[in-house]
Parts: C-alpha cells; sequence; structure tokens
C-alpha cells in the first residue's frame, strides 16, 4: 500500500477484512504514475473491535517494510511512521519523532509492504499505542480480558466477590458527577476492618475517564488475585493476610462512558479525559505544597507549623469551591482511612513518577524539587519499573520527552510549575499515605486484543509495588497502661516529614534499610526515643513505643480530680510573701 501526501508527520494502523467488518470503497486517482489506488472506510466505528490493527505500530511489520519518498533526516525516517511516535531528545536521534518527509510537496509518499496480499479496511492516524516490543507475549490466566461497561465493571466485581465472599468487600466511597456510584473492591482477610498493625494499600485508576488501561489492569488484579487466594498460591495469601488491599478502578465513570462510546479507535486523547463539569481530577486538590513552602520560609515549621498532615484551606471545602464532586469523594476516602502506600494508574509514557509534582521556586518552569523522602520514593518507583516487562528496556520507545526522565523509569515528578495541586502531593502532605503515578502506556484506550499482552507486561510490578508496603517500621504507641495512643507524632531523625498513628496507635513508616533513631511526641506525654533498625529482606521492622503521662499532664489530671483548679505562679508567691511576714 502507498500513501501520497504532503504531511509532514503520519502516523499509520491498519485492519485486515472479516465479515463483521462493513466497509466501502472509494477509488482516487493518485498524482503517482496515473495509477488508481483503492481507499476503504470502515461505515460502522463500532465495529473496530473486530477488526485489530495488522500489526504497524505493535512492530510486528517491521522497519524494513518501511518506505518512503525522502526523510528530513534518519531520524524521522520512515521506520518512525507509527502511531504515538513523538520527538526524541535529539535533532539526530534514531528515535527523533515520527516520519517527515524530506520536501513539502504533493509527491511524497510513504509505502508499507505487507509481504502477502491484504486488503486494507482502514487507516488510523493518531490513538494508539506502541508496545514497545517484536516479541508477542501469551498469557495463561484464565481473566477476563476485554473492556467492561460500567455496567460490566459493577458485575464482573459481584463475580469476584461471589467467588471469594471471605476475603472480598465491595462498597462505594461516592458518586460521579452524573450520579454513578465509585466502587471500590477491598480485598483482606478480614475485609471491612482495620486491623491492628496490618498495613492499608491503594490502587486507583481512571482519573481520567479515556486512559482505560488502567481500569482494566485492576479488575484484572482483582479475578487474579481471588483465583490465586483460591488456587493457595503462597505470596497471595501471605499479601491477602497481611495487608489490607483496595481497588478503586474508576474514579471517572463519566469520562470513561464518553469515551467508550467513541471506542478504542477514535477516542483520541481529550475526549473523556475530564470529569463531567470539565476538571481534571488528579490535578484537582487543594495546593498544600504552597502552604508548606510558605511556613518554611517563615520558619514556622516545626514548632509553630507541621511538617505533615498539612489542613486544608477553608475555602477548598466550602460548597462553590471550583472541586469535582469525585475529587471530595476521594478526600473523604483518603481521610478516613490510614492508607500507607497507594498508586494510580494512568495513560503515558512508560514510566513512574513521585512527589513532588509542583516546583517550589515560582519563577521556574521546569525545576527537580524532591521531598524529604526522595530516596524512600525513588526505591518505590524502581520497585514497579524495574519489575515491568518494558519500562525500562533500553530500546523502548518514547511517546513524549520529559527533561526529568531517568534510564530507570522513574521521574521525580516535579516536571512543570502548576497552579493546581495533585493526588500525589496532597496524599502525601494531608495524609500518611505515600502516592505515586504509575504511567502504564501512550495507548489511552489500547484494543481488547492488546490486554493480555499488557497484563503480564505490569502483572509482576502490580504485585511486587503493593509488596512494598511491607517496607521500613511499624509499631504500635501506647500508654503505660496499654492502650493505644491515637495521633502521635512519629518522626525520624534525619527526614523532615512526619507521620501520626492511627486511631488504635498502630503507625507504618517507610523506611529504606538502615538504622534510624525514632522520636514520638503526644499531647500529654512525655518524649520518648527509640533506634530502629531496617533490614533488606521484606518485612517491616517491629518498633513498639510507651509514653509515660508528662509531668504537667499528671498535675492537671489530679487536680480535675479532686475539683480544684491549678494555682498560678503569682499566687503562689503571694501566699509564700504573707506566710513569711
Amino acid at each position: 500500500m502507498i500513501i501520497f501526501g504532503s504531511l509532514q508527520v503520519i502516523d499509520l494502523s491498519f485492519a485486515p477484512p472479516t465479515k463483521k467488518c462493513i466497509y466501502k470503497e472509494s477509488k482516487v486517482m493518485l498524482k503517482k504514475k496515473n495509477k488508481l489506488y483503492s481507499r476503504y472506510v470502515l461505515l460502522d466505528s463500532s465495529l473496530l473491535t473486530d477488526c485489530p490493527p495488522l500489526g504497524l505500530e505493535t512492530l510486528k511489520i517491521d522497519d524494513f517494510q518501511l518506505h518512503a519518498s525522502s526523510m528530513r533526516h534518519y531520524g524521522l525516517g520512515p521506520h518512525r511512521g507509527r502511531l504515538n511516535i513523538q520527538g526524541g531528545l535529539y535533532e539526530d536521534d534514531l528515535y527523533d519523532g515520527g516520519w517527515c518527509a524530506g520536501r513539502n510537496d504533493p509527491l511524497q509518499w510513504f509505502e508499507v509492504d505487507a509481504r502477502r496480499l491484504t486488503k486494507f479496511t482502514g487507516v488510523v492516524t493518531q490513538g494508539r499505542s506502541s508496545l514497545w516490543s517484536r516479541n508477542e507475549v501469551t498469557t495463561t490466566d484464565n481473566l477476563d480480558f476485554r473492556h467492561h461497561s460500567y455496567k460490566e465493571m459493577r458485575q464482573l466485581m459481584k463475580v469476584v466477590n461471589e467467588m471469594c465472599p471471605n476475603i472480598t468487600r465491595i462498597y462505594n466511597i461516592g458518586k460521579s458527577y452524573n450520579g454513578q456510584k465509585l466502587y471500590a473492591i477491598e480485598i483482606s482477610d478480614n475485609p471491612g476492618e482495620h486491623e491492628l498493625g496490618e498495613p492499608e494499600f491503594r490502587y486507583t485508576a481512571g482519573s481520567h475517564g479515556n486512559e482505560v488501561l488502567g481500569r482494566e489492569l485492576l479488575l484484572l488484579l482483582m479475578q487474579f488475585m481471588c483465583q490465586e487466594y483460591l488456587s493457595r498460591n503462597t505470596r497471595i495469601r501471605r499479601l491477602v493476610d497481611e495487608t489490607r488491599i483496595h481497588l478503586l478502578p474508576s474514579v471517572n465513570p463519566d469520562g470513561y462512558e464518553k469515551a467508550c462510546e467513541a471506542g478504542s479507535e477514535l477516542s483520541g486523547w481529550s475526549l473523556g479525559r475530564w470529569s463531567q463539569d470539565g476538571l481534571d481530577i488528579h490535578h484537582n486538590f487543594p495546593d498544600l505544597n504552597s502552604v508548606l513552602w510558605d511556613a518554611e520560609a517563615q520558619k514556622w515549621v516545626p514548632r509553630k507549623f507541621h511538617n505533615h498532615h498539612v489542613p486544608i484551606p477553608d475555602w477548598y471545602r466550602s460548597t462553590n469551591a471550583t472541586v469535582a464532586v469525585e475529587t471530595r469523594a476521594l478526600v473523604s476516602w483518603m481521610e478516613k482511612i490510614p492508607f500507607v502506600l497507594g498508586g494510580n494508574l494512568q495513560g503515558g509514557e512508560l514510566v513512574v513518577t513521585f512527589p513532588f509534582d509542583r516546583t517550589r521556586s515560582v519563577t521556574a518552569l521546569r525545576e527537580a524539587t524532591p521531598t524529604a523522602d526522595d530516596h524512600v520514593f525513588r526505591w518505590l518507583a524502581f520497585s514497579y519499573a524495574s519489575t515491568h516487562r518494558l519500562m525500562t528496556h533500553a530500546s523502548r520507545r518514547v511517546c513524549h520527552t520529559d527533561d526529568f526522565a531517568k534510564e530507570d523509569g522513574t521521574i521525580n515528578g516535579a516536571s512543570w510549575h502548576t497552579a493546581a495541586g495533585s493526588m500525589n502531593d496532597f496524599s502525601y502532605l494531608h495524609t500518611n499515605c505515600f502516592e505515586l503515578s504509575m504511567f502504564v502506556g501512550c495507548d489511552k484506550f489500547p484494543h481488547e486484543t492488546e490486554l493480555p499482552e499488557e497484563w503480564e507486561n505490569n502483572r509482576e510490578s502490580l504485585l511486587v509495588f503493593m509488596e512494598q508496603v511491607h517496607r521500613g517500621i511499624k509499631g504500635v504507641v501506647r500508654d503505660v497502661q496499654g492502650k493505644g495512643i491515637a495521633n502521635a507524632i512519629i518522626a525520624v531523625d534525619g527526614i523532615n516529614h512526619d507521620i501520626r498513628t492511627a486511631s488504635d496507635g498502630d503507625y507504618w513508616r517507610l523506611l529504606n534499610p538502615g538504622e534510624y533513631r525514632v522520636t514520638v511526641r503526644a499531647e500529654g506525654f512525655s518524649v520518648s526515643s527509640k533506634v530502629c533498625s531496617v533490614g533488606y529482606d521484606i518485612g517491616a521492622s517491629r518498633c513498639d513505643i510507651v509514653l509515660g503521662r508528662s509531668n504537667l499532664s499528671r498535675i492537671k489530671e489530679i487536680m480535675q480530680k479532686f475539683n480544684k483548679q491549678p494555682i498560678s505562679m503569682r499566687q503562689r508567691l503571694r501566699q509564700r510573701h504573707l506566710l513569711d511576714t
């Protein structure tokens, strides 16, 4: 097949004809040797699911099958004429961008050698992602590999719950703008309850409604964990028995419906991305970064202002604030459950990003802005990226560039200065939870036939990242009578970010291997410190701490018990003077 035109960049994808593909034929005269070529256009876009791409962008059609009339330079040669192949880092990069003709005139053409008789039923110029791999991968997991509508998603959750009633629970955290419930599924050996000493973990997906791969990966993950638990898989059983896991597959079901209506091939970059009222849910959180940084500039931290659990501004909670109902539901959910670690799955370049997502300098458009826990975040990001089949592959092809992209597949999120707060930063600054974003591919809406391979690409990463919730130290802060102390502050020397105990006094502090001095403070109690060690093996080190009542607190309790008022220092001096005279 030969395509003629003056486009500087063109990406193509083809679908072989089947009985279910309805198409019409139109004849066009092109200016190449006055030959007549045929172009076939699908009449019904909903039938695209039955016409999967032949393999141009998945690299089944290799570079040697692609030819062009000319090219600007080799980095923009015909081997780059594939979907979702955009800019490279350098102009002479081997993977600089899409195909770009050397001259801008109507005689430029792009040719694909199919190597067999093939009828092309459609041409797609954007919207599908490269898989960065020439090797097809098959899976042995017996899962439901297809796209699920809102109703089908709810039914699938119900099926999993019925298969594993003892370890699963379905609940909702709120409703979308259009009134659709935001369903989550909990996987735990004791669903519905927070167990003392058991960390809480969450995965979310679909904050951008048209980025559906993350949504399907979480639906596959819940099926997989149920099946493997029933099969007595030791690793999965340990993970379920020792962790309370929450999966929220569709944060933005309204946006998903828009993208789904257009279909896998035609949904595009923006259709369904935002909430029904036009808000980017992932970046709709309050800007707590500026609040903390301003307090640090005033030298209020830590005496007048805490370096953690930064309060939400009053304006954000007002009814007329520009906040999506989905975002409000997420905030309430995050405040209710003492999450320790979380990951949100999105579409985009194969990479894992971590806080901060905002630049600290207002004047800097792009600037690396690390958190106090940067070393921990880097490990968490690498744990996912390094176990992904393609994320750290040296020959992976990029779909966009970022100045902070690393070869290890991780990025400090502070790429751009923005006015909005992100879910990652909010989670870190307002709660105890360390949140990261997993960008699982440029293809926002992959074809159903690609889901098995995408599952294989991400399965190990999804499991390994969950296991990281058991890295660091954990324990219970109690008083001398053995009662847990809620809201006690856990500080680690050398790390300017504290956490707090949950309602029962238990806590989890993510840390890399090493030896740490931990200091605990609570209102009405004396300060206590302890040295705790973190090993290299998975499994948090136990670090329980007992706090005794402070002298001032004990005096107040005694005075209150005997219904007596405290005597001020001035009154004491006056009484002493009278006695002396």
